[in-house]
């Protein structure tokens, strides 16, 4: 059975490209209205601009869907509160939200700057923190709210290279965590995303046959499902080339030292 969004309102961060893009087109293809963000910077989070946001909101009204852009930059808190007030002045409501925004700052741990590990942690983490927060209130209100966080398996399982970036994005699975339970008695599920995707923020991380085949359309199904209406809470997805799989963590058995 097709999923479809008829009447609902989706928010996607970082949606000017990449999996952003995907993700808002996917969504928008199967009658949501969606609100197109992207900051319009470079991988590394410098330079800002429009263009990027309204190429994909034009592919989406080209292809009959209903989509506005947004240039908010999601760790601003009083510019995210802008971006919400304008899907909601717009259509209503917000429905769904996609925290997919993101940069990076690549380095060794002993080669970085605390300012770049700051500065990862505020657009990844707290960029998420900053757009849950300012939909919270109004999905509660409404009863009904279904949002997205995107990981990554360098947050799950480490990555060299990526210390600030795989601290942001284990961060967002405990955010995921509090938040399903928090938000379960309103009919807000919320859910993680950890995509493998060949985008602008993966080109030199990967042999070049990889990356070819890691489209990011083949991420967007995860989307598509953890949004829907019949979406289950607190999972971490994993998606990439097609393939689904849930992560899952572990304690053993343990050992009692007790006399």
């Amino acid at each position: 059975m097709s999923i479809r969004y008829d009447g609902k309102v989706a928010i996607v961060t970082g949606a000017g490209g990449g999996l952003g893009r995907c993700h808002a087109i996917e969504l928008a293809k199967r009658g949501a209205k969606v609100v197109v963000n992207d900051l319009g910077g470079s991988v590394d989070g410098t330079g800002a601009g429009s263009d990027a946001a309204q190429a994909v909101v034009k592919e989406i009204t080209d292809a009959g869907g209903e989509a506005i852009a947004n240039g908010a930059n999601v760790a601003k808190y009083d510019e995210v509160e802008k971006l919400v007030k304008q899907a909601v002045d717009t259509w209503g409501r917000v429905d769904i939200l996609v925290n997919n925004a993101g940069i990076l700052r690549d380095k060794s741990f002993a080669k970085g700057t605390l300012e770049d590990f700051k500065l990862v942690l505020d657009v990844h983490l707290m960029g998420s923190v900053n757009c849950t927060k300012a939909c919270w209130e109004i999905m509660r209100e409404q009863a009904y709210g279904r949002i997205v966080v995107t990981t990554s398996s360098s947050g799950l399982y480490g990555n060299f290279g990526q210390s600030n970036y795989g601290a942001a994005k284990l961060g967002l699975v405990g955010l995921m965590n509090t938040l399903h339970l928090e938000g379960a008695k309103n009919n807000i599920h919320v859910n993680c995303l950890a995509p493998t995707a060949g985008t602008a923020m993966t080109e030199g991380l990967m042999p070049e046959p990889v990356f070819k085949l890691l489209s990011p359309e083949a991420v967007s199904p995860a989307v598509v499902f953890l949004a829907g209406p019949d979406a289950p809470s607190r999972k971490v997805l994993c998606a990439g080339g097609g393939s689904f799989a849930v992560f899952k963590g572990f304690e053993t058995m343990g050992v009692n030292l007790l006399p």
